[in-house]
């Protein structure tokens, strides 16, 4: 199957997160996915560095989640949660809640990692106004955060391009604390920087800038992925976690990229040995199989908010028409079975020490000026060409493509996420691909 062979008129989708006009020109589709490989249009096989976009933690078109959305779409196509109610929605929910840390075991569906995080924010403003602190409306996100794409996603994350064409419409009540990256003092770390940890400090200052009483929550990523792969410094979290107590101010951990697996727990919060009050999910919770998020929440959190209503009325105003969708429930259920039934958490722990080796094999190659990774996330950030920012990036990406294997990259800096099925092998083989186009572009 070529591109003539698909005979595809490419005008009418605006693509997103896309130069249009520069893959309209030159078109890399996938057309067919089975465990670790796509397939172009070409016929080529190509391995997938990403799990598609942090995604796939199980691999693809597993049989497992296919026939439990063959089932439910036979079954019942839709239903709705508002004021009714349907099945999978709370078995999903329970499935959920008994990997999440422990308290957080009330949860509110989504339909994206976006709109987990604006979900998020709604119930830390929602809980200080129940307990009455109303006046507790303020925001505090960090540089190079990212957190979607919603208005209150774009206002707490921390990346300019994504708030600037947009900025005379974020929320006004928001503050943020300084990125944890410095290749000066920490590149080619493997794993946590013992450099940073004093940066949580930042959030004292912001406290006497502001003052307690009007800070709602703190939203950090526990690793910021989007942004390439920050890994926090050691002691950085538990920092952020005291100061927090210590003010009364809520703590968001947006897990949307590291939940489900990626580091070798069910979530980065259990790795860090640090338990937020709220935490966002999304793409690994279903395997990205049909569009779901989620927002684990304390339940002291969900009892004051849902106690401090009148009998009768709707506690919390806020969801989507598609909150619990049975298709997404459904396979739910079936992914979370399936990383338990196959140990993929565990696995993914057991892989990180040769996935660590081999991307840190590249730390001489031209143009690499760091490289950062923890459990089965790594990044390969190269020097910009004069004028260029992302340009070198942008090349190498491609010549993967070309080469058989898929990455991502943001700016100048090379993203890895493969589903946690992948072989030692198919590691070797991916940074094998990712050091020739590496070398190929000096």
């Amino acid at each position: 199957m070529n591109m003539k062979d698909l005979n595809l008129d490419m005008t009418a989708f605006w693509m997103p997160f896309t130069n249009n006009r520069q893959f309209k020109s030159s078109p890399r589709l996938l057309v067919k996915a089975e465990g670790m490989y796509y397939t172009s249009s070409d016929n080529r096989k190509i391995l997938d560095g990403t799990a598609g976009l942090w995604c796939v933690n199980a691999g693809h078109c597993r049989t497992e989640i296919v026939e439990a959305i063959r089932q439910q779409a036979g079954e019942m196509d839709f239903a709705p949660t508002f004021q009714m109610g349907h099945p999978k929605a709370f078995e999903a929910a329970s499935k959920i809640a008994a990997i999440t840390p422990q308290g957080l075991d009330r949860i509110f569906f989504t339909n994206s990692g976006s709109e987990s995080v604006d979900t998020a924010l709604k119930i830390a403003l929602a809980y200080h106004r129940a307990r009455g602190e109303g006046q507790r409306t303020r925001l505090i996100g960090r540089e190079r955060g990212y957190h979607g794409v919603g208005f209150g996603g774009i206002s707490v994350g921390g990346i300019s391009p994504n708030r600037k064409a947009y900025s005379g419409q974020l929320l006004p009540a928001v503050d943020h604390l300084p990125h944890t990256l410095n290749i000066k003092e920490a590149a080619f770390t493997k794993g946590q920087p013992a450099w940073g940890a004093h940066l949580a400090d930042e959030l004292e200052r912001l406290v006497t800038l502001h003052d307690a009483s009007t800070i709602a929550a703190v939203i950090v990523e526990p690793l910021a992925g989007s942004t390439g792969v920050l890994v926090p410094p050691h002691g950085y979290l538990q920092k952020l976690r005291e100061i927090c107590d210590k003010h009364g101010i809520l703590l968001i951990f947006d897990e949307v990229i590291t939940g489900l697996g990626r580091l070798g727990k069910p979530f980065a919060a259990q790795y860090f040995g640090v338990t937020p009050d709220i935490m966002t999910m999304a793409k690994g919770v279903n395997n990205a199989a049909v569009p779901m998020g989620a927002v684990a929440v304390k339940t002291g959190v969900h009892d004051t908010i849902v106690d401090a209503g009148n009998s009768g009325a709707i506690e919390f105003f806020h969801g989507y028409t598609y909150s619990g969708h049975p298709l997404a429930a459904a396979a739910a259920c079936a992914a979370l079975d399936l990383y338990k039934s196959e140990g993929l958490f565990e696995r993914a722990a057991t892989l990180a020490p040769h996935f660590e080796k081999v991307i840190h094999g590249l730390r001489d190659l031209p143009n690499v000026i760091d490289i950062r990774n923890l459990g089965m996330v790594g990044g390969i950030e190269l020097s910009n060409r004069d004028g260029k920012p992302g340009a070198r990036a942008h090349e190498i990406f491609v010549k993967c493509f070309e080469k058989g294997a898929l990455v991502r990259y943001t700016g100048d800096i090379l993203a890895f996420s493969p589903p946690l099925i992948i072989s030692e092998a198919q590691i070797d083989e991916l940074f094998g691909i990712v050091s020739e186009a590496i070398r190929e572009t000096a």
